[in-house]
């Protein structure tokens, strides 16, 4: 494409994908939407290398509604056992995902900081909607805290990560962790779906992987007719004063790229210390759709850099 902001490696891995690619005309639902992001999360996360360090434990939390929710420990063998952990909440615009098919991703980032994870499969929208999937994410903290002699943890040096949907339930559990004051040293947010308001912008339609429309979908069936207002939309928050230290990161050609600024500005005028790092010619997800990229190497290294600090 003549004149493209796209990162010039980025656009070579993009072309050899989307030549093989079928286009998808259908309507825009919920159901075409996980459908469309469960398999894309498949598809890279099958091309991602294989960590044999990286053991997994299953656990069960019952969840504040009374509900047993699925808990997974990702850690190496590898590594020193430094009292560190995350809680971890995957993407896939609230509505899709599961734990094990961020598992290739989770086990990149284990192996590579030697930091645990702790990741939730926490209840998708539609079968719940409101601040149900937040509350899953803020239980497994507490669940973590419960727990952390037992798998070693320090309850002083336990962050929250989460990309895309995974950084609105990142960024709700960080308001949550506040609201009950519950330790929590950081929060990770990797190109996080922040905010209900966001418009189209049309300069970067056509590179965008998530669009607008998609958003809106989403959006409209976690908040039906209920209130629009944080934790469930962190981009409504009013008061930012007293949250945990945040990372943020997200690419310029990405639908959240104006609210993760605004967010990280939100938190900084509230005395907040973040660190934002916004990525030139790059879109939604790029960093699973080509990690060996330089920019996707050099996000993935500052993450870990911060996992490596908690």
């Amino acid at each position: 494409m003549p004149n493209s902001p796209l990162d010039l490696e980025l656009a070579a891995v993009l072309a050899r994908f989307t030549s093989d690619s079928p286009t998808d005309t259908g309507p825009l639902t919920v159901e075409s939407i996980r459908a469309s992001s469960d398999l894309a999360v498949r598809t890279f996360g099958a091309l991602a290398p294989v960590f044999p360090q990286v053991e997994r434990r299953e656990f069960t939390m019952i969840a504040d509604d009374g509900v047993p929710v699925r808990l997974v420990w990702f850690s190496s063998t590898e590594a020193e056992t430094t009292g560190s952990a995350v809680v971890h909440a995957h993407g896939g615009g609230l509505v899709s995902g599961s734990v094990d098919l961020f598992a290739p991703f989770v086990s990149r980032y284990v192996a590579r900081s030697g930091v645990p994870f702790l990741s939730v499969e926490y209840r998708l929208v539609p079968e719940v909607s409101g601040d149900r999937p937040v509350r899953d994410v803020f239980n497994a903290l507490t669940w973590l805290h419960e727990h952390a002699c037992e798998l070693g943890v320090d309850p002083q040096r336990i962050g929250v990560f989460g990309e895309s949907a995974g950084g609105t339930l990142a960024a709700g559990t960080a308001i949550l962790a506040r609201e009950h004051a519950v330790p929590l040293q950081k929060q990770i947010l990797v190109y996080p779906m922040l905010d209900d308001r966001t418009g189209p912008n049309p300069p970067i339609a056509p590179y965008a992987s998530w669009s607008h429309a998609g958003n809106e979908v989403v959006w409209d069936a976690v908040l039906g007719s209920g209130a629009r207002s944080a934790p469930v939309v962190p981009g409504r928050l009013v008061d930012a004063s007293g949250l945990a230290s945040a990372y943020i990161d997200v690419g310029t050609l990405d639908l959240f790229c104006g609210e993760s600024i605004a967010y990280a500005e939100v938190l900084k005028a509230a005395g907040v210390e973040v660190e934002l790092q916004v990525y030139d010619g790059v879109m939604h997800g790029f960093d699973q759709v080509a990690p060996d990229i330089e920019v996707s190497r050099r996000a993935f290294a500052n993450r870990v850099r911060v996992l490596s600090a908690l």
